[in-house]
């Protein structure tokens, strides 16, 4: 059976790229810290020798809209195009080919299905930053094929945030219990507070400082009962307007499992939001 490797949430700053690639006048001064930061993160990935990656993120109505929004989507592609024009022209992302791991991603949505989650699919699936960004950090190469999994964290009526734990959960079975020798990282980005074209997004680091905090500790300790306690679609709303990504940090909960706390944490205010990076081991640390 396939083994994970390592679990892996992280926040998806698209301004990264073009930060840590910057030169001279047009590097900003935090692009130092920010590059040593991704660094060490990096690290933690390329310790557990991954042969596949699951990648869980959220499309920004880049190829989903309102006329066809499922709740949860599994690429099952050969390839996957990347990133959008939009995403090229503000952030200056590069273009990307991702190659796809068929054979995980049918077994996910077969198996998936059967444990009762109605998960939708695509064949034509193309990604945006929601899965490069996290490429980009942590696998530059982008040699690693992949599964792109996409949740709805922005049009509602939205899943509750058990739902993202509950598949968290069956993705670590379904995973584990897919018929193949090789090593899987499962990687999941959302964030913590955010504001995005409120009054509150450009401030000198996130909308709500008191929630990224809890959440950081959430995360971190893997307190799904107290997460689970204090997160609702409606609690959301109040740290920023574009909170509900961090879901898919719960989701990512639910793969580390509950009460298991992160072998890697660490944290960067940036400006107008928190970045964070967590990092689990579920058969221990990789020796180096």
């Amino acid at each position: 059976m396939a083994s994970i490797v390592a679990v892996i949430a992280s926040t998806h700053h698209p301004f990264y790229y073009r930060a840590s690639t910057a030169t001279g006048e047009d590097r900003p001064p935090f692009a130092d810290e920010w590059t040593r930061k991704i660094l060490a993160f990096r690290e933690t990935l390329t310790r557990a020798r991954p042969d596949v990656l699951v990648m869980v993120g959220s499309d920004h109505f880049h190829q989903l809209w309102l006329d066809n929004m499922p709740q949860f989507l599994v690429g099952k592609a050969p390839y996957y195009d990347a990133n959008w024009y939009n995403e090229e022209r503000e952030f200056g992302l590069p273009r990307m080919l991702l190659r796809g791991q068929e054979d995980l991603s049918g077994h996910i949505l077969r198996a998936g299905l059967d444990a009762g989650f109605d998960l939708a699919f695509s064949n034509e699936l193309r990604i945006d930053h929601s899965i490069t960004c996290p490429i980009i950090t942590l696998r530059p190469e982008a040699d690693l094929p992949i599964v792109p999994i996409y949740t709805n964290i922005f049009a509602p009526p939205l899943p509750q945030p058990k739902r993202f734990v509950q598949l968290g959960q069956s993705i670590r079975d379904i995973v584990e219990s897919w018929p193949s020798h090789l090593r899987v990282a499962v990687i999941g980005t959302g964030h913590l507070s955010l504001e995005l074209g409120g009054p509150r997004q450009f401030g000198p680091h996130g909308p709500d400082p008191e929630f990224d905090q809890r959440a950081v500790e959430w995360i971190a300790n893997g307190d799904l009962d107290e997460c689970l306690r204090e997160v609702t679609l409606d609690s959301l709303h109040s740290p920023g307007n574009a909170t509900h990504g961090f879901m898919d940090f719960m989701l990512m909960m639910g793969v580390a499992g509950a009460g298991v706390k992160a072998d890697y944490v660490d944290t960067l205010d940036l400006f107008h939001t928190m970045e964070a990076y967590f990092t689990w081991y579920p058969n221990g640390a990789p020796t180096a």
